[in-house]
């Protein structure tokens, strides 16, 4: 069977001249940029390659991490790198404290404005950034919205029961 894996972040750039890359995180949990162990690498369309994560650091008031892989010693090594993704076994799932969800965990939930209606969609992907975006597919147009992933708009995550409850702004669903 296929080992399965987590897309948690991409390699954006080279770091200075001793193969360091910059990493733009897909992931909350910054231990995955930062604690040395067995990460992958992929390129769209082809196929992963297990490496080693020696150190990392995150780059002072930036988003970014800053790694050294095993094996990658200079500039032209991590410029070979930039746009692959780095991944971790899907089964690598770092503690939660409360309060806290993994993408599998919320991808496929129902979406309800009331826990006794009908289901309005379902979550199909959780974007990072400033604040966490939940995208949810609309059921009856099909269409894609964002939401804010804060407390006032998703006030209850079940996904053991496979819902959320979702209590949006005025306008926040309208195209």
């Amino acid at each position: 069977m296929a080992e399965e894996f987590l897309v948690v972040g991409q390699v954006v750039a080279a770091q200075g001249l001793k193969g360091e890359v910059r990493i733009l995180p897909a992931s909350d949990f910054p231990q995955r940029f930062t604690e040395a162990g067995t990460r992958w690498l992929r390129r769209r369309g082809q196929g992963e390659q297990e490496v080693q994560l020696i150190s990392g650091r995150q780059l002072p008031g930036k988003e970014l991490f800053v790694v050294r892989f095993e094996g990658i010693n200079d500039r032209t090594a991590a410029e070979g790198l930039v746009h692959q993704e780095l991944l971790v076994a899907a089964d690598d799932l770092p503690e939660l404290e409360e309060g806290e969800f993994h993408l599998l965990d919320l991808q496929g939930l129902k979406v309800h404005l009331d826990k006794e209606a009908e289901p309005i969609g379902v979550v199909v992907d959780l974007h990072h950034g400033g604040n966490d975006l939940l995208e949810i597919e609309l059921k009856e147009s099909g269409r894609r919205c964002l939401v804010p992933f804060v407390e006032a708009i998703v006030p209850q995550v079940e996904p053991e029961e496979g819902w959320l409850l979702l209590t949006p702004p005025k306008g926040l669903l309208d195209g």
